[in-house]
C-alpha cells in the first residue's frame, strides 16, 4: 500500500506510510432481458450498461497511457453477472488453445472477483481471442502462500469472443476483439461467504486486466519480441506489477434498476481498510528483518487513533480499528 504522499491528518499519522486513492467503482445495472451470450456488444441487451472508464497501466498514473483502449461494462439478474469488454488492437492474434492453461502468454482478458472483499477466497478468469480459458481460485493472495486451485471450475460459464477483423493475420489491420462473459451466481457463490446472487445495494470487490505482448510481424505471422515483459492495463489501479492485491480492486455495486442515476460507488471505511493493509506490510517487513512478528505499534512506527495490535496464542497477529480487523495473513473481517 506505499505508493503515493504520506499520510498526515488528525486520525493518525505514519511517517512511512502512503496513501492511495480511493478504487474506481462502477454502479452495475440489472438486465431487463435475457442475452444470447455471442460476443456481440452491439445487441440491445447491453444497451443501458455504461462503459467504464478507459484501463490504465496497472501501476497507475506514475506510468504512460496504454497503447490500445480497453473499457468494460456489466449486468447482472437472478442467475448471473454479465460481463463485456471491448479491446481496440491493430493485429488480433491467439495461440492458446488448451483450457487451463497459461492464457496470459497470450494478449488476454482477464477478471478477478472477491465476493466479500476479505482479500481471500477469490476467483480469476482469463481468455484469449480463441476464446480459451482459465478459471481458477486463490484459496489467499500468492504473497500469503496462495494456492491457485486450477481444478476449479466456474460451472456454467458462457464465454464468447468477436473479431473485428480477421484474427492471426498480421497483414490485414484489425479494430480490435470483444469479450461477452455469463457467471452464474451458483458457481460464483461457492467460497463467497456473502449473498450470491446479491442483493440490491451490495458491493463486490472486482477488477479486470488486459496483458497486451511487444510483437514482430511478417507477413501473417505474429511473433513475440523475446524478452521483454509484458504490458499491464488495467480497471481499477493496482499501484505495482501485481494482480493479487485484492485489497486495491475496484469496487461493483448491484443496483435493482435497468437505468441507475449515476453516482460515485464508495466505502466508507477505505481509509481504515487502507490503514489496517500498511499494518499489515509494516509487519511483514518487520518480519523480514528481525525475523519476528512486532508486538507493538511503536515497534512498526505506526500511531493510530482506536488501532489495536494484538498477538494470537498461534504466534499470528490482528490488528482492528473501527469495526474491522486484519490478520498476518492479510485476512480482513468485520469484527
Amino acid at each position: 500500500m506505499h505508493v503515493s504522499g504520506p499520510v498526515v491528518g488528525d486520525d493518525y499519522s505514519v511517517e512511512s506510510t502512503m496513501r492511495i486513492p480511493h478504487p474506481k467503482g462502477y454502479l452495475c445495472p440489472r438486465a431487463a432481458i435475457a442475452p444470447n451470450i455471442n460476443g456481440d456488444l452491439s445487441k440491445e441487451f447491453w444497451r443501458n450498461a455504461p462503459w467504464s472508464d478507459d484501463f490504465g497501466d496497472i501501476e497507475g498514473d506514475v506510468k504512460p497511457r496504454p497503447t490500445w483502449r480497453t473499457r468494460m461494462k456489466m449486468l447482472w439478474d437472478d442467475n448471473h453477472l454479465y460481463i463485456a469488454a471491448e479491446l481496440t488492437e491493430p493485429n488480433v492474434w491467439a495461440t492458446i488453445t488448451q483450457h487451463d492453461a497459461v492464457i496470459f502468454q497470450d494478449n488476454d482478458f482477464e477478471v478477478f472477483i472477491d465476493p466479500d472483499g476479505d482479500n481471500h477466497e477469490y476467483y480469476e478468469l482469463e481468455l484469449n481471442a480463441l476464446n480459451t480459458t482459465w478459471d481458477l481460485r486463490l484459496v489467499k493472495p500468492y504473497r500469503d502462500g496462495g494456492p491457485a486451485l486450477n481444478e476449479w471450475e466456474i460451472e456454467g460459464m458462457q464465454t464468447a469472443v468477436k473479431v473485428d477483423g480477421v484474427l492471426n493475420d498480421a497483414s490485414v489491420t484489425d479494430r480490435g476483439w470483444t469479450v461477452e462473459i455469463a457467471l452464474p451466481w451458483k458457481a460464483l457463490g461457492e467460497y463467497a461467504k456473502v449473498a450470491s446472487p446479491p442483493s440490491p445495494g451490495d458491493k463486490w470487490r472486482i477488477n479486470f486486466s488486459r496483458v497486451e505482448w511487444d510483437v514482430t510481424t511478417q507477413g501473417k505471422v505474429t511473433t513475440k519480441v523475446p524478452n521483454r515483459p509484458e504490458h499491464n492495463w488495467v480497471w481499477s489501479p493496482q499501484h505495482a506489477v501485481d494482480m493479487h492485491r485484492p485489497e486495491l480492486w475496484g469496487y461493483v455495486e448491484f443496483s435493482s434498476s435497468p437505468r441507475p442515476r449515476n453516482r460515485k460507488v464508495v466505502d466508507r471505511d477505505w481509509e481504515t481498510k487502507c490503514l489496517l493493509m500498511d499494518v499489515y506490510h509494516a509487519q511483514k517487513k518487520f518480519m523480514g528483518e528481525k525475523k519476528r512478528w512486532a508486538t507493538s505499534l511503536g515497534d512498526l512506527g505506526i500511531r493510530a487513533r482506536g488501532l489495536r495490535l494484538q498477538s494470537k496464542p498461534s504466534g499470528g497477529w490482528t490488528a482492528s480499528k473501527s469495526g474491522w480487523r486484519i490478520h498476518e495473513d492479510s485476512l480482513l473481517t468485520s469484527v
